[in-house]
């Protein structure tokens, strides 16, 4: 597809719904995710939303989210599974910090509210030292090689797409393109990437030379009253 310089798309990103955080498979959506994911399609079907093409990451929780957006919103072309907009390993990223800190071994589940801090904490200072180079996580990419991915699908985008496209994916992905598109450090990714919802939209306005931001997670589908304590982050 040829693309004119010039004409202007509307590219949105759109962080899973809420996966099982604590559970023995994370990767999958809990019942909330589901719901949140089917109202955002059902509030694009009631305002006329059509999308000319959809990238997915390959993990569960994105395909069923994407799953269940189509539920709601009905009308919507195949995916293309682009891996490249898979979520980084947060265990792994935080076994490797800390045996940085001479704390190798498992990784205790947060079962409480202060370990539940304890964790994000840990995953904070992790994917700092994952994108200083400072550690290797197991069977993770380099940070280098993560960010690329994610350019690589806005390459994507702007080079092949026009009008309205979708892209379900995670928050690291989400946040690391954000910070590629307003040219910010990394660092910034990281803090950006702990605030994202579920469900929550960001969105670029592109056309065949770049991608602008226009809007950073937000979450319309779920402003209504009633549904506001809908709102998660896992």
């Amino acid at each position: 597809m040829q693309v004119i310089i010039g004409a202007m798309g509307l590219l949105t990103l759109v962080r899973h719904g809420q996966a099982s955080f604590g559970a023995d498979d994370y990767d999958r959506l809990s019942e909330l995710g589901e719901r949140q994911c089917r109202l955002l399609g059902q509030y694009w079907r009631e305002r006329g939303k059509r999308f000319s093409a959809v990238l997915v990451g390959t993990l569960k929780r994105h395909q069923q989210s994407l799953e269940a957006i189509r539920m709601g919103l009905i009308a919507m072309p195949e995916a293309l599974a682009w891996p490249g907009l898979n979520e980084f390993d947060s265990e792994a990223l935080i076994r490797a910090y800390l045996a940085t800190q001479g704390q190798p071994g498992e990784l205790k589940r947060p079962a409480s509210v202060e370990e539940v801090r304890q964790y994000f904490r840990l995953l904070r200072e992790g994917l700092r030292a994952w994108m200083a180079g400072q550690i290797e996580p197991v069977g993770m990419p380099s940070h280098a090689e993560f960010a690329a991915g994610v350019a690589g699908a806005l390459a994507h985008v702007r080079e092949r797409c026009e009008g309205e496209v979708l892209i379900v994916s995670s928050g690291g992905p989400i946040s690391t393109a954000v910070a590629q598109v307003l040219g910010a450090p990394y660092e910034a990714a990281v803090e950006m990437n702990l605030q994202l919802r579920n469900s929550a939209l960001t969105e670029f306005v592109f056309n065949a030379r770049k991608h602008t931001l226009q809007s950073f997670n937000h979450l319309p589908h779920l402003d209504a009253a009633g549904l506001r304590e809908m709102v998660s982050y896992t």
